[in-house]
């Protein structure tokens, strides 16, 4: 099996304190080239990856066991990865293609949801769950026992894009280093709520009429309120060490923001001005010294795809000619 799975660029989470009674609320959007893992049978447990993503396979494969009797003995090769902890949603992804590639290779028809649950993804949020499972434009229910429902979700415009940057500071917690914070965060009641509003009557019929100014508008307005949530824990609205390159971004593209801990930070833009805007972009970082990636964040509006190797061979073949 060949598993290739999306990123997730989250937008924000909507109520921490739970006041009407279900805690968080997330939403967020699928861009591509996240990873690409291929499992096949082995005579023992064999991961070639790096560092964390190791772990996290290994995890995996031992608890399908458990549950589901899928044995222990794969090959499985992780051939294109998402960063870890930088805000793009890697280890949800991961644990997903792991658990969704053994499932099929095994015949078994498990729904993501439920793997999802059994493996401890949807804590805090939804979004990277039906990220991977559809693709687009998503917002979750908040949580309540269980993974949080999907509410919505939307074909995001394949002409827009974001200027995505990863720069080369401190990664953003991992799920150890979250876990307390997100335990002990109380939320304001009243941000929450005008959250709720800008999604419900702003963001949301923006991304219907495909208004990308109107989208950009609330979803910068959206980022800095959900910030309120969380500036004693990272000094403020955004990152303390984000800032210079959102003032950027935020003067520069439609909307701004920084997905979950951060650092990677996005600006909303129309695909065709990524040459002119990433050019100019690039000068302004090597003018205040701070290096980092910068490339256009393409939607998905598939979700993850999970093939089999005849059929990727198939297709390769044919892409080339042959």
């Amino acid at each position: 099996m060949i598993i290739r799975t999306p990123r997730r660029l989250h937008l924000g989470l909507i109520d921490p304190s739970a006041s009407l009674g279900r805690r968080f609320g997330s939403l967020g959007v699928a861009i591509e080239n996240g990873y690409e893992v291929k499992i096949v049978e082995g005579e023992k447990l064999e991961i070639r990856g790096e560092g964390e993503d190791v772990k996290t396979i290994e995890k995996v494969v031992k608890r399908m066991n458990l549950r589901y009797n899928t044995g222990v003995n794969f090959l499985i090769e992780v051939r294109k990865a998402i960063p870890r902890h930088v805000g793009l949603g890697s280890t949800t992804q991961l644990t997903l293609a792991t658990a969704l590639g053994i499932a099929r290779l095994r015949n078994l028809r498990v729904e993501v949801e439920e793997l999802a649950e059994y493996l401890g993804r949807g804590k805090n949020s939804g979004a990277g769950i039906y990220a991977f499972k559809y693709g687009g434009f998503v917002v979750d229910g908040g949580v309540k026992g269980g993974i949080p429902p999907l509410i919505f979700r939307e074909e995001f415009p394949e002409e827009w894009g974001f200027l995505l940057v990863i720069p080369e500071f401190k990664p953003g917690p991992d799920e150890e280093e979250e876990k307390p914070l997100m335990e002990e965060v109380i939320g304001r009641a009243d941000v929450a709520m005008e959250i709720s509003h800008r999604i419900l009557l702003g963001l949301l019929p923006a991304l219907k009429e495909r208004d990308i100014k109107a989208f950009g508008e609330h979803l910068s307005a959206i980022q800095k309120l959900v910030g309120r949530h969380f500036e004693a824990y990272q000094g403020g609205e955004f990152r303390e060490d984000v800032k210079t390159i959102l003032d950027f971004l935020c003067e520069r593209t439609y909307g701004c923001g920084q997905s979950s801990w951060g650092p990677t930070v996005y600006g909303l833009i129309r695909r065709g001005e990524f040459q002119t805007l990433s050019a100019e972009l690039v000068d302004f970082m090597k003018d205040h010294g701070i290096g980092g990636t910068i490339e256009l964040g393409k939607p998905n509006n598939r979700g993850a795809e999970v093939i089999g190797e005849n059929v990727f061979l198939e297709r390769l073949i044919k892409s080339v000619g042959g």
